[in-house]
């Protein structure tokens, strides 16, 4: 059954991409990049209720209140990665327009790639390190005065359940080059949305929002390990079942 729920899902998100992505570049030469935002923030949420929908994963939100609340006030947002998942969950779920830093090989995705190269947001040449993040701060830095907070993935790929990847310190510099709070975000997807996997399973994936941690003062590979600290120490609380050695001790 859980086969056959991820084939519905997977057929489901493959037919409505495509009028989706082609509407998004025909508009986007008529309107606001903010506009342009949330039409595709509108896709995005209709991929996670279908996921709800089609495969039974539920969202369990905690922490919203953590969260910057007047309108140009600037965040990074720095989030575990274990899925898609939390990649299609977070545009549907924050107040605030996002802008994903991500490799610039993904623009040439068909259709989903298309669309997002007609959006605001930060793609970067990883082979060009000092380039790539000169240009993720000069960009960061526009975005966030107009609004837009900047969401990364610290890990810098999906890690498998009960896993941790090697936090890197770009989320880190960049907010301290930008003199912004960081937000460290716990993401539990892979319970329901294994790393990789064409096959998901129902569940609830907890979603679990830490509070700002302020950036000032702060050498970059301090603040990171503040974040990974606190977001691998709830990733413990949300899963225990994914940590079971650490459960035991």
């Amino acid at each position: 059954m859980n086969f056959i729920r991820s084939l519905a899902h997977t057929l489901w998100m493959a037919i409505t991409v495509v009028p989706w992505a082609l509407f998004v570049v025909v508009v986007s030469y008529f309107v606001s990049s903010t506009r342009l935002y949330w039409i595709c923030a509108g896709w995005l949420r209709v991929a996670v209720n279908s996921g709800t929908w089609i495969l039974g994963i539920e969202n369990r939100i905690q922490g919203m209140e953590n969260l910057p609340t007047g309108d140009k006030d600037p965040a990074v947002l720095l989030v575990k990665h274990q899925s898609t998942w939390e990649t299609f969950v977070m545009p549907a779920i924050m107040p605030h327009p996002l802008a994903y830093v991500f490799k610039k090989e993904l623009l040439h995705v068909p259709f989903f790639g298309w669309a997002m190269a007609r959006m605001d947001m930060i793609h970067i040449d990883r082979k060009q390190r000092s380039r790539a993040f000169a240009k993720v701060v000069q960009q960061g830095r526009r975005l966030m005065q107009e609004g837009v907070w900047v969401i990364m993935f610290p890990e810098g790929t999906r890690i498998p359940r009960g896993q941790k990847g090697e936090y890197k310190s770009g989320g880190a510099r960049l907010a301290i080059a930008a003199g912004v709070p960081v937000i460290p975000i716990a993401v539990t997807s892979a319970r329901c949305w294994p790393t990789r996997a064409f096959v998901k399973k129902p569940g609830v994936v907890d979603i679990s929002i830490g509070r700002a941690i302020a950036s000032e003062g702060r050498s970059a590979d301090e603040l990171m390990l503040e974040v990974e600290t606190w977001i691998e120490s709830e990733m413990h609380r949300l899963d225990p079942e994914a940590y079971p050695a650490a459960a035991g001790r």
